[in-house]
């Protein structure tokens, strides 16, 4: 009996430690936001995420779409990321098409685009966007990934940095925060 509990001892903190296709993209190691968190719930009640309480969110629905925008508006813009949540009544087909909609995007937002690949996320097919760019007077960093749950029920996460310092400290806290969400 003690050698079965050793055993899944073993394959949890294996499985725990294993990281995500985005941690291993931003090089994360456990960069996590302290203090308090709430449970916020967007509207039409799709999906749940923890959130530090200290941050300000909101909360935006229509008939297509609901997001929860979130962002530490108690630090420079700089020294933050913002992180946008959208649950679309959409269906994302990760093809061709999708990858050129994604260029002709950031080429009108006269963004680079740095890395676009198709990977699990959340044990959904998702792809994720990498871009750079400037938007103002300060250098711009987006990360968009799309979420394919349903045939009509996609999701769109945005985190994005301004300037140039921390940028992966900063976008691995969002993958951290983002890999808890709970998609209803």
């Amino acid at each position: 009996m003690k050698f079965i509990f050793v055993l899944f001892l073993i394959g949890f903190v294996f499985t725990s430690c294993k990281k995500s296709e985005l941690e291993k993209e931003f090089s994360c190691n456990n960069t996590n936001f302290s203090g308090d968190f709430e449970q916020n719930t967007d509207i039409k009640k799709t999906f749940s995420i923890q959130i530090p309480t200290h941050w300000k969110t909101n909360f935006f629905y229509n008939d297509l779409q609901s997001s929860i925008y979130f962002a530490d508006t108690t630090k420079q813009l700089t020294e933050t990321v913002l992180i946008d949540i959208t649950q679309i009544k959409s269906d994302y087909k990760f093809d061709i098409s999708f990858e050129n909609i994604i260029s002709k995007n950031d080429s009108l937002h006269q963004l680079i685009n740095l890395k676009k690949k198709k990977f699990l996320f959340l044990k959904n097919k998702a792809f994720y966007s990498i871009s750079k760019g400037k938007k103002g007077n300060f250098s711009y960093q987006i990360v968009n990934i799309f979420i394919n749950k349903e045939h009509i029920n996609s999701y769109h996460i945005k985190a994005e940095v301004y300037g140039n310092s921390l940028i992966n400290e900063r976008l691995c806290k969002a993958i951290n925060l983002i890999k808890i969400l709970e998609l209803h």
